[in-house]
């Protein structure tokens, strides 16, 4: 979420109810803490603060706080501040689901600020383990902006797996993917109707197959069975989520470490990033025993995990899960051992360099200012209110 691109960035923050001076120093000191000199920052943020109604310079001084649940505790505090703000600029009604600004939240550039509140709540909240909380702000946000502009979608889920709120998790994931003709569900999904344990019919599963949203597929089987155990609908949504993304099990079956934190590379849909995040989120819920062997003891999701090796010519098949190897330089080519790597180099590099080079500029459109060739590991650091690795729309219509 950019809010250095469309309409705030020609209107300022908030479509302009936050002075030009306060957004001036907000924006220094971003630049700074994105440096790693957050000290530097300090006087910057204290001059941002004067204007009462910068909910953004919040969000940086959360980032900093000494601990997680300090920066969350002064959040809660933000987003009480923000809805006063909200309902003295847009009315006294505007969060009511009856009143003319519902649903479109995201749409008024006076409210984004607040969203943006909501969104870094959730995202301490989780760091601090608290998903029932980081759960129901997302449950505010997809009511207050059902289109979900800010991509809460991709986390509801594997936070409400882990709150134990199973139920609702496949419900909303059900919500999401049997969308048919709309463009959201009611309420962002968060209606939560009672999940269905019907077999998946065959032209959904030849919809998904391969392509649907691995996210939502792997919230879907992990809900359905530890609802109803080893059922029909929680094989075929696991046959299906390895199927759009493989790289959840390929972590999860081959007991790789679960990662430590969110992933700022560049993504594709369905890729190893987006399986990074996800994983971030819910792989211990996928390493607890009884999930582990009903994942492993499928043939079929196991055939979507055991790779071949990539150079033409040589037939072998991984017997383990992560058996192979991947290239260093683009992470998807995979060699069942050196002297394959090393045959298929000729033919391999110059796919190599031009995926790196692909993901090299997106990140460089990711972070403007930046030099084009950047170290892998490289990326936004934790104290900064840009959460623009994060997935998210641009509304279409502003309030005029």
């Amino acid at each position: 979420m950019n809010r250095h691109l469309g309409g705030e960035a020609y209107m300022g923050l908030g479509g302009g109810i936050v002075s030009a001076e306060s957004a001036k120093n907000l924006a220094i000191a971003e630049d700074l803490c994105r440096r790693r000199r957050p000290e530097e920052a300090v006087p910057y943020l204290m001059k941002a603060m004067e204007d009462p109604n910068n909910l953004d310079v919040d969000i940086q001084i959360a980032f900093l706080a000494p601990t997680t649940r300090e920066g969350l505790q002064m959040l809660e505090k933000t987003e009480e501040r923000g809805r006063v703000l909200l309902k003295r600029v847009l009315s006294p009604t505007c969060f009511d689901d009856d009143g003319e600004y519902a649903e479109r939240f995201w749409s008024l550039l006076e409210t984004r600020p607040y969203m943006r509140v909501l969104q870094a709540i959730v995202r301490l909240a989780v760091e601090c383990k608290e998903y029932n909380k980081a759960a129901d702000t997302m449950i505010e946000m997809l009511r207050l902006c059902p289109g979900d502009n800010l991509g809460q979608r991709y986390w509801l889920g594997p936070v409400l797996c882990q709150a134990g709120r199973y139920a609702q998790a496949l419900s909303f994931a059900q919500a999401w993917l049997n969308l048919g003709n709309a463009h959201y569900p009611p309420r962002g999904g968060c209606k939560f109707d009672p999940p269905s344990q019907a077999p998946l019919t065959e032209p959904f599963i030849q919809k998904n197959k391969g392509k649907g949203p691995g996210g939502m597929l792997y919230t879907a089987a992990l809900a359905s069975f530890k609802l109803w155990g080893d059922c029909e609908i929680a094989r075929q949504y696991l046959k299906l989520a390895a199927s759009a993304n493989p790289h959840v099990l390929l972590k999860v079956l081959g007991k790789v470490d679960a990662p430590k934190s969110l992933n700022n590379l560049p993504r594709q849909y369905n890729g190893p990033e987006e399986a990074h995040d996800y994983l971030w989120l819910a792989q211990d819920l996928w390493m607890v025993p009884d999930v582990w062997e009903w994942a492993d003891s499928d043939i079929e999701v196991k055939s979507y995990v055991l790779k071949k090796c990539s150079r033409v010519g040589c037939n072998n098949r991984e017997v383990r899960v992560a058996e192979f190897k991947r290239c260093g330089g683009c992470k998807e080519a995979i060699y069942c051992g050196q002297t394959c790597q090393r045959e298929d180099w000729k033919e391999h590099k110059p796919r190599c360099k031009e995926l790196q080079q692909r993901k090299d500029l997106m990140k460089s459109m990711m972070n403007p200012g930046r030099p084009l060739t950047m170290d892998p590991t490289d990326g936004p650091i934790l104290a900064t209110a840009d959460f623009n690795h994060l997935p998210a729309g641009m509304a279409s219509h502003f309030r005029s």
